[in-house]
């Protein structure tokens, strides 16, 4: 049996908090408001939350003055220990609520936690960063799916998204606090203002080179023509950003000299897609998402990549060719890093959306101007330099991590496909 209730009746209307656990079984949530509502109750707040079958439900209710809730809690009490469930209830004072209603005009971010494995020394210093930062935190939610006890693997996809109240004290610090845990525990944190955009994003624009592939086409051309280590030097210098790329571009180039442009055909058939791209590209385009690709390579791969990966616009270098060699220079403008962020704002334009519904993805510090002024800027598996210049970065799983910074769940995305 539930244990007795009684609660004095008040002139005026009463607010309680009716809390509600136990085994989830259908009916539940219906049972609870069909009986308030014909007490022609309100719902204040309403939450509900089911872990591993484990339902817990809560509701604030109001109760019309003069009306006496202890018959109604009674019968609340009587009906969920039918179900088996536990039932708590707490008198909630105007003055509180009162309190509660004005912070929603406070500000709100989402935090997301991407790893292989969550463990409890993941979030616990997840939240504590939350915590001393002066953030509130309202929601926690799993989005990545189920996983069997044994099935955890290189591939294996983990994450928790937290939504938290307030306004940090200095989100500088805050980010670097975030970016310590993570070089620490092996995971990514990503923190983002939860405003309309996040929800709005049209765009994504892409850098191809160890980004949507595994590789620098221009490293795999330098092997090819048997200059693969000096080139090799000279790009990652350049992905560092310790040589403007404009002119280590210029030096790779001149190594190519001569080199056999029958070569490229076979070269893009042995690239390897990124992790998680196709899955990614295909969810992008069931959203109805414009996606493209700007890179500082070549349009030769960029147009394979496209035609493996369904992406709606290629900008990237175009090789010279003549009497069937690569001369070492290119046809038209070099795409460095400032040509790239002029063509995310054309492309922007053209589709007759803000930067800040715009998704920029790169791993170099020639992809730093095209990421800083998207409304969603990653770093993707990036130097040193690029995560920390970054404001978002993804080094521990696949691109298609991307759905879930864009607050996409797996079973949204396998329902889709």
């Amino acid at each position: 049996m539930p244990p007795p209730f009684s609660w004095p009746v008040a002139p005026v209307r009463e607010l309680i908090l009716i809390t509600i656990s136990g085994i989830d079984r259908p009916a539940v949530t219906s049972t609870v408001t069909s009986i308030l509502a014909r007490h022609k109750t309100n719902i204040l707040d309403i939450g509900q939350a089911v872990i591993h079958e484990n339902l817990t439900l809560g509701l604030l209710v109001e109760f019309p003055a003069g009306e006496d809730p202890a018959p109604i809690i009674k019968e609340v009490l009587f009906r969920m220990h039918e179900f088996g469930m536990q039932v708590k209830y707490q008198l909630i004072a105007e003055a509180s609520y009162h309190e509660w209603v004005n912070q929603q005009g406070k500000g709100r971010h989402i935090v997301t936690l991407l790893t292989r494995q969550v463990t409890a020394e993941q979030i616990a210093a997840l939240t504590s960063i939350v915590a001393e930062h002066g953030l509130n935190i309202d929601a926690i939610s799993r989005l990545s799916g189920r996983v069997p006890l044994d099935s955890v693997d290189s591939k294996s996809k983990a994450c928790v998204e937290f939504s938290a109240r307030g306004t940090p004290k200095d989100i500088t610090q805050l980010r670097a606090a975030f970016m310590e845990l993570s070089t620490r525990l092996e995971i990514d944190i990503a923190v983002q203002e939860d405003n309309m955009y996040r929800r709005t994003r049209r765009l994504v624009c892409f850098d191809m080179d160890s980004t949507l592939i595994e590789a620098e086409v221009i490293d795999e051309l330098a092997k090819a023509a048997g200059v693969g280590d000096k080139v090799a030097a000279i790009t990652e210098a350049a992905m560092r950003g310790e040589l403007d790329f404009k002119a280590s571009f210029a030096r790779r180039m001149a190594l190519l000299q001569g080199l056999d442009a029958s070569v490229l055909e076979e070269i893009a058939e042995r690239l390897t897609l990124t992790e998680g791209a196709e899955n990614l590209m295909r969810t992008l385009r069931k959203l109805g998402y414009k996606t493209a690709i700007l890179s500082g390579g070549f349009s030769y791969f960029g147009r394979y990549v496209q035609s493996k990966l369904g992406l709606d616009y290629v900008f990237a270098n175009e090789l010279e060719i003549v009497d069937g060699k690569i001369t070492g220079q290119v046809v038209g403008q070099v795409i460095d890093g400032q040509r790239k962020a002029e063509l995310l704002r054309e492309l922007a334009a053209k589709e007759g959306i803000s930067l800040e519904q715009v998704i920029a993805v790169g791993d170099g510090a020639n992809d730093l101007p095209m990421l800083s002024i998207a409304g969603l800027g990653i770093a993707f598996r990036a130097k040193p330099l690029v995560k920390a210049s970054a404001k978002q970065s993804i080094s521990t799983l696949g691109l298609d991590a991307i759905l879930y910074l864009m607050g996409l769940r797996d079973r949204d995305i396998r329902s889709d496909t």
